[in-house]
């Protein structure tokens, strides 16, 4: 399945980027972290969508994407990044950092690790591969963390006589929720 953005590091720069925009230091676990939880809830709030082309894979400190964990090894690596997301992209990783960027590491830490993906994944061996479509099952199952509704807020705009309603992207290929 393609992704929504073209590589990991465009949100790695965001997510450093909006840190440094708050006066906040991004340490190299956290952005891991942050990586991991936008690629998972991203998946769930997109029909199993990937944000990223990235792999995440179950390491004894948590979960990590080994080539982002590598170029930020020694600090923001020089790469040229596109720099300017989707608003739609902007909107979801604003509504990432805003529930989970003020939280400390230890918490995020204790947070994924508990996650059934993550846990499946360490048990099959130090640095396996963590599938997408078991971050997408632990973050719809709200698993230790928080549902996808407190996460993702729904798009609200008005029609032309004022009443709000709710809106997301057409993705293709998908139906519907029936009515109730």
């Amino acid at each position: 399945m393609p992704a929504e953005i073209e590589n990991a590091f465009d949100i790695a720069f965001w997510f450093a980027d909006t840190a440094l925009n708050e006066n906040e230091y991004l340490q190299p676990q956290k952005l891991q972290r942050l990586m991991f939880i936008a690629q998972a809830y991203y998946t769930v709030a997109f029909n199993g969508r990937k944000l990223m082309p990235a792999v995440f894979v179950a390491d004894e400190l948590g979960p990590i994407e080994p080539n982002i964990h590598m170029a930020f090894s020694k600090g923001r690596p020089d790469v040229d990044a596109r720099m300017f997301l989707h608003h739609d992209v902007e909107n979801f990783l604003d509504g990432i950092w805003g529930r989970f960027g003020h939280h400390s590491i230890d918490r995020l830490d204790r947070m994924v690790k508990e996650t059934t993906a993550y846990k499946q994944a360490f048990k099959r061996g130090n640095r396996a591969e963590i599938s997408l479509e078991d971050m997408r099952l632990s973050f719809a199952r709200a698993e230790k963390t928080p549902g996808v509704g407190q996460v993702v807020k729904p798009k609200v705009l008005m029609t032309q006589s004022g009443r709000p309603v709710t809106v997301k992207a057409w993705v293709p290929g998908t139906k519907p929720a029936a009515k109730k």
